[in-house]
Parts: structure tokens; C-alpha cells; sequence
């Protein structure tokens, strides 16, 4: 009766102070109570359920269907740029009959009437202007970025919208009176006249990628470096501009597809072949009665693939950088 006893007290008083451990009696009989819990452990979390196999089905039918949906037109290109005929295919299949890279060599030994290479000479224009085009672009739309974010003075939401205003219209409407400064400065005919287009075109919208950016770098970085006696030029080369370099990286990016992609003002304003960009050179392929389909095709490819090999190189700057901005703090 006293082992009862004293076993029901303390389970009993075990119950009331919450423990959870075995304790010995004065009877010496171990008495052991189950442990309370208020919160629930991590092992005691429902498991995720694994998904059922129709809906992984369904997911990848969808990416594939979405895959070749954007891979057809693509695919179909390079199927007229392999078929030697110039003919348009009607055929949805693809994938070539036949394949022959004469269209590829017809494009690329093309020669001028003193039998010089031509499609070279036209490479080099489109290299030079699009980089030149990116260098003064960035130069320009950086300074001019960076005054727009740190400094204020008189005219400068002006400035800003005016810069909004000029991309809301399209680079033909300005084609007449840019053709007639260039032809009062003899610039037509000239990479250099082709360039100041461009990089006129392209700062504007690169002034406010850029601006945006340098809004959501810290002003203390700069206030630090201003007290240990760092110049103002001396912060911006090498504090400012390394951080922004997601930002440098896609600004230099769409000015030079900017100047390598784009072909009326270039057609309007270059009339010797010599001086032709590749984008003149495909509408040369295209003409009143007839079009050279597989010679069209094939330097489609081949214009591309300068923006192909870029956008792999900076692809892990591209992320970040066209973000760059869209969030300040």
C-alpha cells in the first residue's frame, strides 16, 4: 500500500511541474512519465508531397511544345540557308533534303567590281561602327548617368523627360533632317557620320539604364572616400564604376546591337557598297522581281552570330544588370 501510494503522488507531481526524465522513489522503483510538448519539432513536419506523374507529364509536354514553338522559326532558317535552291519552301518540314553550304560560300566570297572582298569590307563596318557606337555610348550615357543621379542642378528632370520624349519616337521619323545636317557636314558615306546616329539614338534610353543603377549604390561609399581625400573623378572611375558593372555590361550590349542590328538609317545614309553594313547587305538579296531565299538565309545566320557569341559571354552579367535598377534602396 506505501509503494502505491508514493508511486500515484509522483507521477502525480510529475504531471503538474512538466518534467521528462525517470526519477528514483524512496521505494526505489524507477517511475517514468510521458513528456509534454508545445511545439512541434522539425521531425514532426508534414512530408511534401511528391508530384503525381500526370502533372510531370504535363509539365514537360508544355516545355517541349514551348521549345519547338521557338525553335521552328529558327530551324527553318537554317534549313533554307543548307538547301542550295534559292526557291521559297513551302514545305513546314525543318529539316533539309539536301544540305550544301554554297549559299554560306556564295555570301561570304561576294567581291566588288575591282574584285576585291567585299563581304569582308562590310564585316569590318559593322565591327567598327557597333563598337564605336557601344565606346561613345557608354562614355556619354555613364558621365551623363551619373551626373543625373548624385548632382542637382537647374534643368534636370527637364533633361531626363526630354530624354523619355525622344524614345517614344521611331528612328525613321528623324531620317530627313538627319540626312540633311549629314549631307551639310559630308558625313554621308562615312562610318563616322553613321556613328554619332547611332549614338545618338542609343544614349538616351543608356542615360536612364544607367541612372537608375547608380541610384541603388550606397552615397556613403562615396562620402568614406571623399573624407580620405579621394578626388571626385578618382570615386567615380573606381568606386562607381566597378560596382555598376552588371549595368556597364548591358548598356554596352544594346548600343552595339543597337548600331549592328539596325538598317534604314544605314541604307539611307550609305550608297556605295563598299561602305554597306551586313544588314544593308541582306536587303541586297531582296529584289523587285526575285528573291535570293537561300543567300538571304544563309547571311542571316551569319549576322547573327557576333550577338550570339556576346550574349554567351556575358550572359552571367545580363541577370543582374537587366535588373540593375528596378529596385532603389
Amino acid at each position: 500500500m506505501r509503494d502505491g501510494f508514493l508511486r500515484e503522488t509522483a507521477v502525480a507531481a510529475v504531471g503538474d511541474s512538466g518534467a521528462g526524465r525517470a526519477r528514483a522513489f524512496p521505494s526505489g522503483t524507477p517511475v517514468s512519465y510521458p513528456v509534454q510538448c508545445d511545439t512541434l519539432g522539425p521531425m514532426s513536419q508534414p512530408a511534401t508531397a511528391a508530384p503525381s506523374m500526370g502533372r510531370l507529364i504535363l509539365t514537360h509536354a508544355i516545355l517541349l511544345l514551348t521549345s519547338a514553338a521557338v525553335l521552328y522559326p529558327v530551324l527553318w532558317v537554317l534549313k533554307m540557308a543548307l538547301t542550295p535552291s534559292q526557291a521559297f519552301s513551302l514545305d513546314p518540314w525543318p529539316i533539309p533534303t539536301e544540305v550544301s553550304l554554297v549559299n554560306f560560300i556564295d555570301v561570304v566570297t561576294t567581291k566588288d567590281a575591282s574584285g576585291g572582298w567585299l563581304f569582308l569590307r562590310q564585316l569590318i563596318n559593322s565591327l567598327v561602327i557597333a563598337c564605336a557606337t557601344a565606346g561613345a555610348g557608354m562614355v556619354l550615357s555613364c558621365t551623363a548617368g551619373y551626373a543625373m543621379s548624385r548632382f542637382t542642378f537647374p534643368g534636370q528632370q527637364t533633361g531626363m523627360g526630354l530624354f523619355l520624349v525622344t524614345q517614344m519616337f521611331p528612328g525613321v521619323v528623324m531620317a530627313i533632317p538627319l540626312y540633311i545636317l549629314m549631307d551639310e557636314l559630308s558625313l554621308l558615306n562615312s562610318m563616322t557620320g553613321l556613328v554619332l546616329v547611332y549614338s545618338s539614338t542609343a544614349i538616351p534610353f543608356c542615360t536612364w539604364n544607367l541612372k537608375g543603377y547608380f541610384d541603388t549604390i550606397p552615397k556613403e561609399l562615396e562620402e568614406a572616400a571623399l573624407m580620405d581625400g579621394a578626388s571626385q573623378w578618382v570615386i567615380f572611375s573606381q568606386i562607381v564604376l566597378p560596382l555598376a558593372k552588371p549595368a556597364l555590361v548591358v548598356t554596352a550590349l544594346f548600343s552595339f546591337m543597337t548600331a549592328w542590328n539596325e538598317f534604314i538609317l544605314a541604307a539611307t545614309f550609305m550608297s556605295d557598297e563598299r561602305s554597306y553594313t551586313l544588314p544593308v547587305v541582306l536587303q541586297s538579296y531582296v529584289g523587285d522581281f526575285g528573291t535570293e531565299w537561300g543567300r538571304f538565309a544563309a547571311g542571316a545566320i551569319l549576322v547573327s552570330i557576333p550577338v550570339m557569341l556576346l550574349f554567351f559571354a556575358l550572359q552571367r552579367h545580363l541577370v543582374e544588370g537587366l535588373t540593375a535598377g528596378s529596385v532603389k534602396g
